[in-house]
């Protein structure tokens, strides 16, 4: 702003072709617009991956899935016309008033036809120098002759900041293709700048390690001039860069660049002091364009000594008179020229090297010093500091160079850095805020801006970060975004701003969304719900919460659903059945057919998994529910005799053991009934009726070269064992056939003292009627005679150890 006018800056005032309406009638003033405008907010719709975020400087930005069909068409290359235009505008702005003549390149030739001939060829160099070695001047030179070379040309970028190779692809990107609503995501951007080829010439980088690797891998049909210094982080073996070393300039070359830069030939005097100047600056090319100035410096003050002789001086002239000769400047002032330089530029320069020193050695733009400086003809300051070698080109911009903040700081000029970093800061609140600054202008002075922000107080800082950084977001440069908000938060949680707080939590959350970072996303987003839920913000709660629902559904596409915990089923059927059957002891003496009986139940059962269910269950509590379920199915138990088909699968364990364990029950109680029975076998029928027959053999009969006593196919009973006692209450009553449905005891294991009475003989009254051979029935069903009683059988007492389980 021209204090002095009380105009706008020229550079601030938009063209009617190019401004917005209310832009254009701001310019013209309001004599054309009839009353004067209020700025308008700068509103910008942009695509970033699958979402479509819109940038509101008033509400906060909002964003939402992109909807089918309204994305961004495919990018196109830019031609030829286009990228001279856009290599012009990544050169430093040109500065008011005359051109001052560029250094000469000296002694760099044989460099310079390697760098062309390695690229050429696409191989990747890395030129090593101190700072002040004429990097960036070599830079320019390769980028000249390397015209034509590459189908998308010579891009020139800089690295001055950068520790992560997001935002050099990103400019990659925007430098090669036409897309300038649109910030593509990671994979859309590797897949875009893969088919990039092009010659990259990157000044100032300042990374190295696996950050360089990444970036020379996501473009591999590029080659790279990667200018760095010495102490950058070197590349890692595998990146197979080509390296370049630049070194001082000889004697010779040294005496030329001053004089090149003074203008005249050197006396002997100067060329002495040039050499002893070589000799402690080791020849960097910077330190002869500062000893260039301070040469000029002094020839302008030795003419106007000797014209101030010539000439009588006036009755009033105040200029004072210099009382001796100017001579040359010491080696220690050549070696160290910032603060000789200083004292000898104008007022206004000085103003901004007190500006630059507060803003961390950043130089704001030409156009900002008359506002900062309160001088109209401040923006000349600028191209005075770059004629001395105070200033050095950045990318777009100009910063001190090498060392000279530090000497200038020294000197004193640091002194009132607080007040002109507040000074800065709420000059660029005004700026960055007004609706006739486009962002991409905004975007060219962020390391300033960024600059300004650290230093700043915290009211002040909270002003700049609320409106700066809408207008980084809407620029695509995210980089500076993200830091500017990261500030912002920061300060305003210093000064108990809790709107502002909350607006930064949400602009962060919103950022880590559209890069894909979930977790810190849902971190800063839940922060912003919570301030605006203090606040009473309605709308902005539910803006807070639409974000979080995308945040969720992303969380949910992006994570692979891991199957539930499933128990482990048994191994093998016959192991789960052959491990619980041993646990019941059969008696020793059972007949030979139940045995074989329970050996088929053994073979021919299944063992079925645990869960039976078709669909995998996708809650906890259904696999609890499976697991251990809370209404298990009734059991069915099969017959014990014949060998029952395999039956379909149950979806229960428990289950099949407890039938398994049913049919042994029923085989031992059928044995045991037909011992007690086994009297009633042996008598012969009467009356016409055929033959009882038994499933079961009875221990009474006798015959073979068995024990007496006992079948012949029956084993011989144990030296120790009894037969039973007729006393025992669970002995079947005589007379009684045994009811093979219902339940029995078993028998006794009391051990017998005396010899074993004879077993009653059952009654005739209750007769039980004959079983056919073919009766399917493998239950044990004991017969008698209705008329004839058969005689008792008493086997041989037996006495054995005390404890021993009954035999028969």
């Amino acid at each position: 702003m021209d204090r002095t006018q009380g105009q706008a800056e020229p550079v601030e005032q938009p063209t009617a072709a190019s401004a917005p309406p209310a832009a254009a009638s701001e310019a013209a003033g309001p004599a054309a617009s009839g009353s004067a405008p209020a700025p308008v907010a700068r509103i910008v719709t942009l695509t970033a991956g699958d979402f479509t975020l819109t940038v509101n400087p008033v509400d906060g930005s909002e964003i939402e899935p992109r909807r089918p069909g309204t994305g961004a068409a495919v990018p196109v290359k830019r031609d030829a016309a286009d990228r001279s235009a856009r290599d012009a505008a990544a050169r430093p702005p040109v500065l008011p008033g005359p051109a001052a003549p560029a250094p000469p390149l000296l002694a760099r030739e044989e460099e310079r036809e390697r760098l062309v001939r390695l690229l050429g060829r696409g191989r990747s160099v890395r030129l090593t120098g101190p700072a002040g070695s004429g990097r960036s001047a070599l830079l320019d030179a390769v980028a000249a002759d390397c015209t034509g070379l590459a189908p998308d040309g010579v891009v020139r970028l800089s690295g001055y900041g950068h520790q992560q190779p997001g935002e050099l692809l990103h400019a990659l990107y925007a430098a090669v293709y036409q897309a300038s609503a649109e910030r593509p995501e990671r994979t859309q951007l590797l897949a875009r700048v893969r088919d990039i080829g092009a010659i990259v010439l990157l000044d100032d980088l300042e990374m190295g390690g696996t950050a360089l690797d990444e970036l020379l891998r996501a473009t591999p049909e590029c080659a790279y001039l990667l200018a760095a210094t010495p102490d950058t982080r070197a590349p890692s073996d595998d990146s197979h860069l080509e390296e370049v070393f630049l070194g001082g300039l000889g004697r010779a070359d040294c005496v030329e660049l001053l004089e090149a830069g003074t203008g005249r030939p050197l006396t002997e005097e100067e060329t002495a002091w040039a050499g002893d100047l070589r000799f402690a600056s080791e020849g960097l090319p910077l330190r002869f364009v500062q000893a260039a100035a301070l040469l000029r410096q002094r020839d302008e003050r030795n003419l106007s000594c000797a014209e101030d002789d010539d000439d009588e001086p006036g009755v009033f002239e105040e200029r004072p008179r210099d009382a001796a000769f100017v001579a040359l400047p010491t080696l220690a002032e050549g070696a160290a020229p910032a603060e000789l330089l200083a004292s000898r530029v104008s007022e206004s320069a000085r103003a901004a090297l007190r500006i630059a020193c507060a803003l961390g050695g950043e130089m704001p733009h030409h156009a900002h010093l008359p506002a900062l400086v309160g001088d109209t003809h401040a923006d000349a300051a600028v191209a005075e500091l770059l004629g001395c070698g105070l200033l050095t080109p950045v990318g777009t911009r100009y910063r001190l160079a090498a060392g000279v903040a530090r000497q200038l700081e020294e000197a004193g000029f640091g002194d009132t850095a607080a007040e002109e970093a507040r000074t800065a800061a709420r000059h660029y609140a005004w700026w960055t805020g007004h609706a006739s600054v486009t962002p991409e202008r905004v975007a060219s002075e962020a390391d300033a801006v960024l600059a300004a922000l650290a230093g700043a107080d915290v009211v002040a800082a909270v002003l700049l970060a609320r409106t700066a950084a809408p207008a980084f977001a809407a620029s695509r440069h995210w980089e500076a975004w993200e830091r500017v908000l990261r500030s912002g938060a920061e300060a305003a949680r210093k000064a108990g701003e809790v709107a502002e707080q909350a607006y930064f939590h949400h602009e962060l959350g919103v950022l880590a969304l559209c890069e894909g970072r979930l977790d810190r996303a849902r971190a800063e987003l839940e922060a912003s719900i919570g301030l605006k839920g203090a606040l009473a913000d309605k709308r902005g709660t539910v803006a807070g919460r639409r974000a979080l629902a995308l945040v969720t559904d992303r969380e949910k596409a992006g994570v692979e659903v891991s199957p539930p915990l499933r128990l482990e089923p048994p191994a093998a059927a016959s192991e789960a059945v052959t491990t619980a059957v041993p646990a019941v002891r059969a008696p020793k003496t059972a007949p030979a057919a139940p045995v074989a009986a329970v050996t088929a139940v053994t073979a021919v059962t299944p063992v079925v998994p645990v869960i039976g269910r078709a669909a995998a269950p996708t809650t906890l509590s259904e696999v609890f529910e499976e697991a251990f379920p809370l209404d298990p199915k009734p059991a069915v138990v099969a017959a014990p005799a014949v060998p029952a088909p395999v039956r379909a699968a149950q979806p229960r364990r428990k289950p099949v053991l407890l039938a398994a364990a049913g049919a042994l029950t029923v085989v031992v109680l059928g044995t045991v009934v037909s011992l007690a029975m086994s009297g009633s076998d042996s008598g012969t029928p009467a009356d016409g009726v055929g033959p009882a027959v038994s499933s079961t053999p009875t221990a009474g009969t006798t015959g073979g070269a068995g024990v007496p006593g006992t079948g012949g196919n029956d084993p011989a009973p144990d030296p120790g064992t009894t037969a039973p006692d007729a006393s025992d209450p669970a002995a079947p009553e005589p007379g009684l056939s045994p009811d093979p449905n219902q339940s029995s005891r078993a028998p006794s294991r009391k051990p017998s003292t005396g010899p074993t009475p004879p077993s009653r003989t059952p009654s005739t009254t209750n007769p039980t009627p004959p079983s056919t051979p073919t009766s399917p029935d493998p239950k044990p069903t004991p017969s008698t005679d209705p008329t004839t009683q058969a005689p008792p059988t008493t086997p041989p007492p037996t006495t054995g150890p005390v404890g021993s389980p009954s035999s028969t």
